[in-house]
């Protein structure tokens, strides 16, 4: 007799068999980071992809939209960019004679927040409320955002004028920081020859509806953690506060964060239970971008070094 839960759960890594093999064929070479992003995906968390221009940030958004077959809207962030451009706001209705709200772009499922550090502080804000509550609020008024919601910000480290560096608050609404890389010349290559006619895009077809994400991602909340993978994670964490170069430690967020992508990792690896080894798979991930030293990293080689000493001190549960 065949075992519901089983079959369920072999129809959820099934998917997420199909999800990484769609997403390979269009961002080729970085298996790695797709599974980072899918990991993030499944802990309903947001992303923030931070690379030079041309490797693949906004189709990457792109390609997991239209393979979720989910609504998905790009802001392209600049100066003069307002919170009302984001959220909405009542536009006047002269047939009615009344007020009507018209929904921002905001109302989607996947939002690419595109060089997201171009736009103001104040206009930065108006993503918070809806990263960590899944909700907005405009003119008094509290509308629920429909799920799966996921914002996906890229910005391009190598341009500082005309840019407003995200503060620490909204960085840490931020599930996780990527780098997509160059790919390898090989890669490259494949690419020119895969890309010369067909947008690899065009051919991407749906593989997981929004109530199907939605099963997975409760079970990802269900997987199993033990208490001494539990402890390795908040020593990790400690040790991000007890070291002189930092000034600013991960915060109590970061280590939910960190349990939840492990979560997500575990299910990747199609196991029910948490493995100290999820959790090195992403930690530098959650962790680099929550970082404030004492005197500021010279760059991002020297903070992933400086966390990888970190991780290293931490002594791995067996």
């Amino acid at each position: 007799m065949n075992d519901p839960k089983q079959a369920q759960l072999d129809r959820f890594y099934e998917i997420n068999k199909q999800l990484e093999s769609a997403l390979s064929r269009v961002i080729l070479g970085k298996h790695d980071v797709i599974r980072k992003v899918l990991a993030a995906l499944y802990s309903n968390g947001s992303i923030l992809l931070e690379d030079v221009p041309g490797v693949g940030k906004t189709t990457m958004a792109k390609a997991l939209a239209k393979c979720l077959g989910s609504i998905f809207k790009r802001i392209q962030f600049t100066p003069d960019l307002l919170p009302a451009d984001i959220l909405g706001g009542s536009v006047y209705n002269p047939q009615s004679g009344e007020f009507d709200f018209r929904h921002g772009p905001i109302f989607t499922n996947i939002l690419l927040a595109d060089e997201i550090n171009r736009a103001s502080p104040r206009t930065q804000s108006a993503l918070l409320e809806a990263m960590s509550e899944r909700q907005v609020t405009v003119e008094g008024i509290t509308m629920k955002l429909d799920e799966p919601f996921l914002v996906v910000a890229t910005q391009n480290p190598i341009e500082f004028q005309g840019t407003y560096p995200l503060p620490e608050a909204q960085l840490d609404r931020f599930l996780i920081s990527l780098k997509i890389g160059y790919p390898s010349p090989e890669e490259e290559l494949a690419m020119l020859f895969q890309q010369k006619n067909n947008d690899p895009l065009e051919s991407s077809a749906v593989v997981c509806e929004a109530n199907e994400l939605k099963e997975i991602q409760q079970h990802v909340c269900d997987i199993q953690l033990e208490k001494s993978v539990g402890k390795y994670i908040i020593d990790i964490v400690n040790a991000t506060r007890n070291n002189q170069r930092i000034r600013l430690g991960a915060s109590p967020r970061a280590s939910l964060m960190i349990l939840r992508i492990s979560q997500a990792t575990a299910f990747l690896e199609q196991r029910t239970f948490v493995t100290p080894d999820d959790v090195k798979f992403c930690v530098k991930d959650v962790l680099s971008h929550r970082l404030i030293g004492e005197s500021q990293f010279t760059n991002d080689d020297h903070k992933d070094e400086l966390l990888q000493e970190l991780i290293d001190t931490v002594i791995i549960p067996t």
